[in-house]
């Protein structure tokens, strides 16, 4: 019986039953491809008669020990993974191009096998000879990992059943390939089979493996979701290439916290730990200008404070420009909607620019009213008051809503020297750190105060 032909979109990952042009999913146009089927089963309808083994059923009180961890020293690091690197367990790290993935787990993997866990680190992008280069660069030649240079997922796991490794590393899945699948390295069908030995393996063998996975143009790891779901831990690393600044955030985290966040440095001596990220965000910070505003803001467990910068000038085209960096452009457009009906300001013939300083990326809704506030400065070139900070959720209807944590934030901005705060009414804000607050229940009486309008 003939095999029966599957189309894959090497974007998303969706499955078609006859090749097209675009894929109906995503809407990316040329990635769906031709693939075999991963195996053919029994033409039966049925698992037949053969009985398979008996399951190992537990019960829901029987008490066990949590699982142990080990520390690499490196304190960003195992903050992210929750504590620690937990045995058994898979980790998917994506990064864009270039940012420092393979520099970040080098040096993860000599922390690693100097708190005692043998190390393996499998490349299949470079050869030995740059990964040693790198390694001196960043001083750890002398560290006690084994290294490896295939692609071949057989002969990886030939090789790790007998080295018995703790922690293997695997850079990159996209470049690994099984001899069972009948398409090309870097495919779905490639990268979802590597995936699932090496997680299964993982899982048999008590080994910890951390897999590298490239992205897409739109910043999610490339190959098909089920990846995600097949690991224990997904992170991110992210920043801007103009910046030296790296977050390492963690989107899933079976053994931890989700969104909890590290910071490192890029030097050239490779990825350096930020101990207090909010004081290097605000390093270059000078005396406060127009369209300037510090937000004290929540990213994982950790207090954060940064600074959001506005641009608001005269536009010579029809159609406005609405420019974002590091902030979701329809959040910006639902503010500027906001500030118009409910307040009475219009944008309309403006061009709104809006950057988060030091290459961070802000999702919370508490910066909604630090970013009112950077636009409206820069509108009006009105400075806001010196060491202030500014943190809430804004509505549609122009209510201003309490952030969570308000209270460790304003200890964060007192730790920092900063002396004031504009925070929503009914606020949980416990000892303010002797800030001085001015609270307010809606935008448009925020906008007569400090700006004489709305």
């Amino acid at each position: 019986m003939a095999k029966s032909l599957s189309f894959t979109c090497t974007a998303c990952g969706a499955l078609h039953s006859k090749w097209s042009g675009r894929c109906d999913a995503c809407g990316e146009w040329n990635t769906i491809v031709e693939e075999a089927p991963l195996a053919a089963g029994p033409a039966g309808k049925s698992l037949g008669a053969k009985r398979g083994r008996g399951m190992a059923l537990g019960d829901l009180a029987t008490i066990e020990a949590p699982p142990p961890r080990t520390e690499s020293g490196l304190v960003e690091l195992d903050r992210v993974l929750g504590g620690g690197l937990v045995p058994a367990s898979a980790v998917l790290v994506g990064g864009d191009p270039g940012i420092g993935k393979s520099t970040l787990l080098l040096q993860a993997a000599a922390a690693f096998a100097n708190a005692g866990l043998k190390s393996v680190y499998v490349s299949g992008e470079e050869a030995s000879a740059q990964i040693r280069m790198r390694a001196r660069r960043l001083g750890l030649g002398d560290a006690a990992v084994k290294l490896a240079t295939e692609t071949s997922l057989r002969d990886i796991l030939t090789t790790l059943e007998a080295e018995k490794p703790d922690l293997v590393i695997i850079d990159s899945i996209q470049t690994m390939w099984a001899d069972t699948v009948d398409s090309a390295p870097g495919s779905v069908s490639q990268v979802r089979a590597a995936a699932h030995e090496l997680t299964a393996f993982a899982k048999k063998n008590g080994i910890s493996v951390i897999l590298v996975g490239h992205v897409t143009k739109e910043g999610q790891i490339a190959g098909p979701r089920v990846i995600e779901h097949m690991v224990d831990t997904v992170l991110y690393f992210e920043g801007e290439r103009g910046h030296q600044f790296r977050i390492l955030r963690a989107v899933k985290n079976r053994f931890g916290p989700a969104d909890e966040i590290g910071v490192f440095e890029m030097t050239g001596a490779g990825l350096a730990e930020v101990g207090n990220p909010s004081a290097l965000f605000l390093s270059d910070r000078e005396t406060p200008q127009p369209g300037t505003v510090v937000f004290a803001g929540i990213e994982g467990s950790r207090p954060l404070l940064c600074e959001f910068q506005a641009l608001v000038a005269p536009t010579p085209q029809s159609q406005p420009r609405r420019s974002t960096v590091g902030w979701d452009g329809a959040r910006l457009a639902m503010i500027l909607a906001v500030l118009e009906a409910r307040c009475g300001i219009p944008f309309a013939g403006l061009d709104v620019y809006l950057n988060v300083a030091g290459g961070l990326r802000v999702r919370e809704p508490a910066a909604d009213l630090a970013v009112a506030m950077a636009l409206l400065s820069a509108r009006e070139d009105a400075a806001l008051p010196a060491q202030t900070v500014v943190f809430g959720e804004i509505s549609l209807s122009g209510g201003l809503r309490p952030a969570t944590q308000t209270e460790n934030r304003l200890k964060e901005a007192s730790k920092l020297g900063f002396t004031a705060a504009i925070v929503p009414e009914r606020s949980k804000t416990g000892t303010d750190g002797g800030l001085a607050l001015r609270q307010f229940s809606d935008l448009a009486g925020l906008v007569g105060d400090m700006f004489g309008a709305g």
